[in-house]
């Protein structure tokens, strides 16, 4: 009789990890992946500011004392929905054709820089969304509260 316990408190030491084992890895998955979608975001956030600051500083360069006749700004995401760098070029030049000084080297680099850039819609889409977290709100709301 004693033998029997002991026995069965060693098959449930043996089983117990292994449970909680099957149902934790999708948690610590989606947290993680959570974490690196985040990650990303700033991360091609942070390009996009790198790359508007970079912009900011050369229109100031090249409108320096005409400020007046600097463009209102140039929109990243308009760029980067043309097809090609050809049509890229052609708007750019479009944009700062006011502009007395060389604007080839300016367009040139700020091309090399969209390589790779995403746009802004792109990159909060593919922020985190918790579905399941606005599920439990409506859940909430649709069932009165029992008294």
């Amino acid at each position: 009789m004693e033998a029997n316990r002991v026995e069965r408190q060693c098959n449930n030491i043996a089983h117990s990890p292994n449970r909680d084992a099957v149902r934790d890895p999708g948690l610590s998955l989606q947290k993680r992946h959570a974490r690196v979608t985040v990650k990303y975001n700033r991360k091609e956030l942070q390009k996009r500011l790198d790359v508007e600051k970079w912009i900011d500083g050369g229109l100031d360069k090249l409108y320096q004392g005409r400020e007046e006749e600097m463009p209102e700004e140039v929109n990243i995401d308009d760029l980067l929905d043309l097809p090609s760098n050809k049509e890229r070029v052609q708007r750019l030049q479009e944009i700062l054709h006011s502009c007395s000084n060389d604007t080839d080297a300016f367009i040139k680099e700020l091309l090399e820089k969209l390589e790779g850039l995403h746009k802004q819609e792109e990159l909060q889409n593919d922020g985190i969304e918790h579905p399941h977290l606005h599920g439990h709100r409506h859940h909430h709301l649709s069932h009165p509260h029992h008294h």
